[in-house]
């Protein structure tokens, strides 16, 4: 019992952090109340503070974030007294003796009646942290409280900022490469005079901490480099104030110092704020300015750290926007967006561990290391195709130890975990690649890329096991691990594409202009995306009818709502900030808030209820609609309204990370029905002059019917079968049974990664005939899904007799295999409490679409699940019930399913090997 007092649960303190997160908003109403009184002291103290926190960190800065700053240091306080008792910090560090000031006016009774609350866990961490001498234990120590207890206290901070801790061997690993390519390039090393170092994203100080620790710094130039040689930004206050203490009794234990000296390298600002403007306000914290100052005019030659991973927030609801920075942004579109492909999207080039990047290179200058562990997006992704040309000009060598453990990947394979677990646990689900960039304009050889795999499918332990053994970069060196790369014309450095398809014909372009071929197909969209598919997606038609009509009123009353408090001019400074931000009625988006700012009503009558393949094998019903969706794209043209008749070819966009595949469909289809899809029509809908002028009416007349398979695509397939009938049919047909043919995709997988397709003419004539009456089979099969038999397997009932009522002798809530991991059995599915499918032929789970195979599709989406923001309930049964008017409908469905992957497995395998002149 004393052993478990002593060290506590790794759950204690995520208990501890729900009580903190109602304490804390206790405090930011109370301050909130206090400071937002007119003509008071507290109102003036605080508009001082706000002006000054806007000047050393970012303009962004709200009153409610500094009001939630100083909840935070309130609460926050007691626990870094418990860390480190008996330390001189509070009483010194700029940053928290402001904070104390601007708090003199709040009443501090309550404030000791809210500490008393807390005083369990304060207890805890003194009980976690008595007694730890050992350096590395307490970084774990201090890596876990704030992970965990953070995280759950302050949930949209961590969310806007993308905190993530990193692990010390990670740190270790970056700390070593780093000094031997100070020896290497420039005969120097962490610890030589002159070398400047900076962690711009401190977060609790881990790798200063374990620098001072390394013993790559002599003992006799500890104290020189801790006072003026070694620099740290956070612009997190408790990471701030842990860091700041953290760093200086590392310094004191290692030097043996009695007296205090404060770590004054430390800043509480926006690292890509710094250099963004002039600081010009210093009411509380002039310490902090002249630090900032100070390190803006030094020259840094060392970058090391953890940038945050964040491009933007999940939901406009959270209110956690990313910041702009007009100076650091121009950069990037004027060197890693300008160098890229034109018809790109590259919105993810602002995720902030790509802007540390971009600042990084430039805050180094001419010559220096940078050294980061981050997402690993850039290094094979089509979106950063300019960047790596950029990076591959401005350094001389970038070492590139791929970490793997993209999760969304695992999801996306059928769960074969490929990436393997993340380095970071479940604190990010990105993969990850530790990276060390050299600047050396005197190096013989400019623009060595060097790469290094971690290796398929390893778990967290096992990753930074490796890490560890090697060490460092020259630890890979010597194992023989790195391989060179040489970028290609497109800036590929992995898995460089193949240009021979640039012989083929274009499936599609986006408007046809003089410098672009002219495609097979005249038009093509993406699926539609709403943005808010909890409020617009659903099996049942009364649901959605009911959610529609339900976040369209609380639209509209907002709407009013801020035009009245325009009127009386009460509105705050953002749009966004004024917004209830109530998940369980609206999902918010830029859409919205702009149609809110133009006082646009919005009104049910507007969109229609559809249709829509919402994931492969999968019909829903969705609200199509110009105004709640945030793009349809140009879905209009395809599928007007739930009338007119079409089939698509959707293919796999760029980008996507389940590996590329194809599904012909009948039905409106989603954004990620197959990941990022791209569909492509075989007929196009134009409004004729006499119709409708809605093109959302109900009504079939007042359309035009257009193929979409263009004459000169026609005819390129004409003229490379003459001997053939060719019909617009049969080309659709043919690029169908092409996409699937396993040969075409593995030999030009590069490719279909990182572009559309494009299609070859197979020879001889007869391969022609095979993959067109292949295509045509098979978009039967996965069009006609729902009308094929149903597999005869084993619906096994236990021998009992079910109860009379169908919908609950159906009724799916969930279905699973029994077992787990790699115990799992495939062969069998538990369908509900009544019911189990069984001798369901291996086979079936061969035929993989949008990274799963079909059936695990089924199973994931035949379910009752409830959208923890919204509360709204997806219930599959409603569409059997509703729609089908069949309660068997989702067993069948399954049983169907598995008769179309056998089929389709069946066609593939006898389609010909790949022959092209």
């Amino acid at each position: 019992a004393k052993i478990v007092e002593k060290c506590g649960t790794r759950d204690y303190w995520e208990d501890w952090a729900k009580d903190v997160a109602e304490i804390a908003e206790r405090h930011v109403t109370r301050i909130a109340g206090l400071v937002q009184q007119p003509d008071t002291d507290a109102r003036s103290f605080f508009q001082d503070f706000l002006l000054e926190l806007r000047d050393d960190l970012n303009e962004s800065i709200t009153e409610h974030d500094a009001i939630e700053m100083l909840a935070q240091h309130l609460i926050t306080r007691p626990v870094f007294d418990a860390l480190f008792e008996g330390h001189a910090f509070v009483d010194r560090n700029p940053v928290s003796l402001a904070m104390t000031e601007v708090l003199s006016v709040i009443d501090e009774a309550q404030v000791e009646r809210e500490a008393r609350t807390l005083e369990g866990f304060y207890a805890s961490v003194r009980r976690r942290a008595a007694g730890i001498t050992d350096p590395l234990a307490r970084q774990n120590l201090i890596v876990e409280l704030y992970d965990k207890f953070f995280r759950g206290a302050f949930p949209r901070t961590t969310q806007m900022l993308g905190i993530v801790y990193t692990p010390v061997e990670i740190v270790d690993f970056i700390i070593r490469s780093v000094n031997e390519a100070l020896q290497d390039e420039f005969g120097q090393t962490l610890g030589s005079e002159g070398v400047h170092i900076l962690d711009p994203f401190a977060g609790t100080g881990t790798f200063i901490t374990r620098l001072l620790q390394s013993g790559l710094i002599a003992p006799e130039d500890l104290e020189r480099k801790y006072r003026e040689e070694i620099h740290a930004n956070e612009i997190v206050l408790l990471a701030y104030y842990i860091a700041a203490i953290n760093i200086e009794t590392v310094f004191h234990a290692a030097v043996g110092r009695e007296g205090y000296l404060p770590y004054t390298g430390v800043c509480l600002t926006d690292t890509f704020a710094l250099h963004e403007g002039d600081d010009e306000l210093s009411y509380y914290m002039k310490d902090n300015t002249d630090r900032r100052e100070r390190q803006k005019t030094t020259d840094i030659k060392v970058i090391i750290g953890n940038p945050p991973y964040s491009a933007g927030q999940r939901s406009a609801n959270d209110n956690a926007r990313n910041v702009a920075y007009a100076k650091l942004d121009r950069r990037i579109r004027t060197t890693y967006s300008v160098r890229g492909a034109k018809d790109i999207k590259r919105k993810v080039l602002y995720d902030s561990y790509i802007r540390a990047m971009r600042w990084g290179s430039d805050r180094l200058g001419k010559s220096g290391v940078m050294a980061y562990v981050s997402g690993s997006a850039w290094v094979d992704r089509a979106f950063a195709d300019g960047m790596r040309k950029c990076l591959a000009e401005e350094f001389a060598s970038v070492h590139v130890f791929h970490l793997r453990g993209d999760i969304r990947k695992n999801m996306l394979s059928g769960g074969l975990a490929r990436e393997g677990e993340n380095v970071f646990g479940q604190g990010t689900m990105t993969g990850i690649a530790i990276t060390v960039f050299v600047k050396n304009p005197d190096a013989v050889e400019q623009g060595r890329i060097l790469f290094h795999d971690i290796g398929d499918d390893l778990g967290r332990n096992k990753k930074l096991e490796i890490i560890k053994r090697f060490g460092s970069i020259r630890g890979i060196q010597e194992a023989r691990g790195w391989t060179r790369i040489t970028p290609d014309q497109h800036g590929d450095w992995l898995d460089q594409r193949d240009d021979e398809v640039n012989k083929f014909l274009v499936i599609g372009n986006k408007g046809v202009k003089q410098d672009r071929p002219v495609a097979l197909f005249a038009d093509f969209s993406r699926g539609i995306v709403t943005s808010r598919d909890s409020w617009c997606v659903n099996p049942s038609r009364l649901a959605l009818k009911t959610n529609i009509e339900s976040t369209i009123s609380f639209y509209n009353e907002e709407r009013i709502r801020w035009k009245e408090a325009k009127k009386i001019k009460t509105e705050p400074k953002e749009l966004q900030d004024f917004l209830n931000p109530d998940a369980k009625k609206i999902s918010w988006g830029k859409d919205l808030t702009k149609n809110i700012e133009k006082d646009q009503p919005i009104d049910a009558q507007d969109g229609i209820i559809v249709p829509c393949m919402y994931r492969p094998f999968t019909k829903q019903l969705t609200y199509y609609s110009r105004q709640l969706s945030w793009s349809r794209y140009r879905m209009p043209r395809i599928f007007p309204n739930a009338n007119l008749p079409n089939r698509v070819i959707a293919v796999t966009g760029r980008g996507g990370r389940s590996g590329f595949s194809t599904l012909m469909m009948d039905a409106l289809p989603s954004y990620d029905t197959v990941e990022k899809g791209q569909c492509f029509p075989f007929w196009l809908y134009e409004k004729d002059e006499g119709g409708q002028a809605d093109l959302l009416g109900e009504g079939i007349p007042g359309y035009r019917r257009l193929d979409a398979i263009t004459d000169y695509g026609l005819q390129h397939f004409r003229s490379a079968y003459p001997s053939e009938s060719i019909s617009r049919e049969d080309t659709f047909h043919y690029v169908y049974g092409l996409l699937h043919s396993e040969d075409y995709r593995s030999r030009f997988r590069s490719n279909l990664a990182k572009e559309l397709p494009r299609i070859p003419c197979v020879k001889p004539v007869e391969d022609y005939r095979a993959f067109r009456d292949a295509g045509r089979r098979l978009g039967e099969l996965h069009v006609g899904y729902e009308d094929v038999d149903p597999f005869p397997a084993t619906v096994d009932t236990g021998g009992k007799l079910l109860m009379d009522d169908p919908e609950q002798v159906y009724r799916v809530t969930k279905m699973r295999h029994p077992g787990s991991g790699k115990n799992k059995d495939r062969s069998t599915v538990i369908y509900n409490a009544h019911i189990a499918i069984r001798d369901i032929p291996k086979g079936a789970w061969d035929y993989v679409v949008n990274g799963k195979p079909a059936l695990a599709w089924v199973m994931e989406r035949q379910c009752v699940k409830t959208n923890k923001a919204s509360g709204i309930v997806s219930n599959a049964n409603r569409y059997a019930i509703e729609t089908v008017g069949d309660p068997r409908y989702p067993l069948d469905l399954f049983l169907r399913v598995v008769t179309v992957s056998l089929e389709t497995v069946n066609i593939v395998r006898d389609l010909p090997g790949l022959t092209i002149e």
